[in-house]
């Protein structure tokens, strides 16, 4: 059986024989996901939304994006506390943006190749961790646990919520839900940064 037009045309935009702009219109006018390596690193805009590429695991891909982010939060906590704060409400509010147009691209809420809202959720789960990779461990698991669980109301939200807001606000939340916890635990053994 021969490969519809429309087959064909998602083959070649991940293939690389489509140019950038066809590709594009091909997204937008078919409404359907086309999801490869050749899309993610076609602009800035998917490359973020994709976590530069670490959301094109084809299995977990936002735990893959997750771990992707842990570097960098582990960079952010040599930041002052207010730098740290600054730098993910920062990212929330570029998250926004480029799910936003990820999303619209791709003809898809929330594909789950785009995990830059698991970068910012880790990244704020992070904030105010104490020293130590036990910690960053910590953040790690209950993060994904709590994005995966979607406790009320993070599962409320990731349906009812649409657009890029809604993209990122269930991983921010677990990402707060998160950051209790750890800062709940840090205050109990004695080394919190908070109190």
């Amino acid at each position: 059986m021969g490969l519809s037009r429309h087959d064909s045309e998602q083959s070649a935009a991940c293939k690389g024989n489509l140019p950038r702009w066809r590709a594009y219109a091909y997204h937008e006018q078919m409404n359907h996901p086309v999801f490869c390596s050749r899309w993610v690193f076609s602009g800035w805009v998917p490359c973020l939304a994709a976590g530069f590429g670490s959301g094109l695991s084809r299995k977990a891909p936002g735990t893959a994006g997750s771990l992707a982010a842990l570097p960098v939060g582990v960079l952010l906590l040599d930041l002052p506390v207010w730098g740290h704060a600054a730098w993910v409400v920062l990212m929330f509010a570029l998250g926004v943006l480029v799910c936003d147009r990820a999303a619209r691209l791709l003809g898809v809420h929330d594909h789950p190749g785009i995990v830059w809202d698991e970068f910012v959720g880790l990244w704020l789960a992070m904030w105010l961790l104490p020293d130590g990779w036990p910690w960053w461990l910590a953040a790690f698991v209950l993060f994904r646990l709590f994005d995966i669980a979607k406790p009320w109301p993070i599962r409320w939200l990731d349906r009812q919520v649409q657009g890029g807001f809604g993209i990122m606000i269930d991983d921010v939340l677990a990402g707060i839900f998160a950051w209790g916890v750890l800062q709940a635990a840090a205050w109990y053994l004695g080394v919190s940064r908070l109190f």
